[in-house]
């Protein structure tokens, strides 16, 4: 199951920030937090389609009512890909001093949503 085109993946943008929201609020990080087990079959399915993944999400999230943070970015994008078969992996990472700490996604070890620095120079806290 591929989508069209990226403009065709924004309905399912939003429900996903939704339902992140929903969850986040109901059942806190273990509503959100990714069942084991839950990549895809592939770890380089479709580089395009990683792409346009990535554009579309970039694209939405500007338009939601509120602050979007790095891990409800990278949940989104993560099951929107695992979706479409690819083995999407949440990275979370942290520096110790100063405290700072972000999130993204990878595909077969490669950062596809965010700048591959972070995977340089933080220390991997949590694979999900």
């Amino acid at each position: 199951m591929q989508p069209r085109a990226g403009r065709s993946l924004y309905p399912r943008i939003w429900w996903e920030l939704v339902r992140y929201d929903v969850l986040l609020a109901c059942r806190g990080m273990r509503g959100v937090r990714p069942k084991s087990g839950a990549r895809g079959p592939s770890d380089e399915a479709g580089t395009e389609l990683q792409a346009a993944i990535c554009e579309a999400v970039s694209a939405v999230i500007p338009l939601y009512w509120k602050p979007i943070r790095c891990l409800q970015r990278a949940i989104v994008t993560a099951r929107l890909m695992r979706r479409y078969g690819i083995a999407a992996e949440i990275v979370v990472g942290y520096r110790a001093v100063p405290f700072f700490s972000h999130a993204w996604v990878e595909v077969g070890g490669r950062v596809v949503n965010d700048s591959a620095a972070y995977q340089k120079r933080l220390l991997v806290l949590e694979r999900l």
